[in-house]
């Protein structure tokens, strides 16, 4: 064990650990598309409502970000504010990473489907690992990387396309959705480059609460409001808070100590993890061969994607010279 790394350093770049963390935050964040749809049904938001809709997700981040700061004065015993060296990047992070990227992702859901989205939202994973070739040194692309994030985004589409589904591009459809995955990326890489620097988090705490604050406003300029407030709705709104707490700090230490493209191909069991509970929760028949293949697919581009240990050198930024 190299005595030089801290215990999170040491925790956070464990293989098992890495493993096990990737696939609870994913398996949150696929938790989120059945509640989303339950949250709609409860809230009574309607399928055209796209300011209701923004402010539901501006309410849920913003107070996401509220208690990650609250976790991190309980852990930390101390208020921890914006230093003047790094405040510009997290603010910047949570407009990209949680404004923009939800905004887009919002409007771009209301007029295509399910489906559709989630194969384009996916191409994020792409977007990752190219990006991390010219930004960091030591997290170059290389063949095995390109074959695991194939392989990974063929499951993706083989669960999310069915006989019916139709390909074609419209800019406030196919063109807003990967701008919301474009988003996602670039806020990959300004995480892993603020979080040399700053605690994860204070970072997510930050940004997701001022990406949030913005879509609220966003989406009460766009005349929307949240309907009928429920105990069962309350309940899982709060859950939907907790689980973008709780992903998105837990995401943050896993970019700060790993190389960004390993940690992307992970992004892959979202859809399927969606699917998988939609079909728990809605209702919905997901238990098939279709899907079976897919989730094979997705593991294998995991597995070719990670199974060289990563280098011991530290990863060098090359934005920091």
């Amino acid at each position: 064990m190299d005595t030089n790394k801290t215990k999170a350093e040491q925790f956070f770049t464990k293989p098992v650990h890495i493993f096990l963390i990737a696939v609870v935050c994913t398996l949150l964040w696929g938790s989120a598309f059945p509640s989303i749809k339950s949250g709609y049904e409860l809230f009574q938001i309607g399928a055209d409502a796209i300011g209701s809709k923004i402010i539901f997700a501006g309410f849920r981040f913003s107070l996401a970000g509220i208690v990650t700061l609250l976790a991190t004065f309980v852990i930390q015993r101390r208020v921890v504010f914006l230093t003047r060296k790094n405040y510009k990047g997290i603010l910047l992070l949570g407009f990209l990473q949680t404004f923009v990227q939800y905004y887009f992702f919002y409007l771009a859901l209301g007029k295509m489907t399910g489906s559709k989205g989630s194969i384009i939202n996916a191409t994020s994973t792409f977007m990752i690992v190219i990006l991390s070739h010219f930004f960091f040194q030591a997290d170059r692309l290389n063949v095995r990387k390109i074959i695991g994030c194939v392989l990974g985004f063929l499951g993706i589409v083989i669960i999310s396309v069915t006989g019916e589904e139709k390909l074609g591009f419209a800019m406030d459809q196919e063109g807003f959705m990967l701008m919301a995955s474009f988003s996602f990326a670039i806020g990959s890489i300004i995480s892993k480059i603020i979080t040399q620097q700053e605690d994860p988090m204070v970072t997510t705490g930050y940004q997701m609460t001022f990406g949030g604050i913005l879509l609220v406003i966003v989406g009460f300029l766009k005349q929307g409001a949240i309907g009928v407030i429920t105990w069962k709705g309350s309940l899982l709104f709060a859950y939907m808070v907790l689980l973008s707490a709780v992903a998105f700090t837990l995401w943050s230490m896993l970019l700060k100590y790993n190389f960004v493209g390993n940690i992307s191909i992970y992004n892959s069991l979202n859809p399927v993890f969606g699917t998988i509970l939609s079909g728990i929760i809605l209702g919905e028949n997901v238990v098939n061969l279709k899907n079976m293949v897919a989730l094979v697919c997705v593991a294998g581009g995991i597995y070719i994607v990670n199974r060289v240990k990563p280098q011991k050198a530290e990863m060098v930024s090359r934005v920091e010279g």
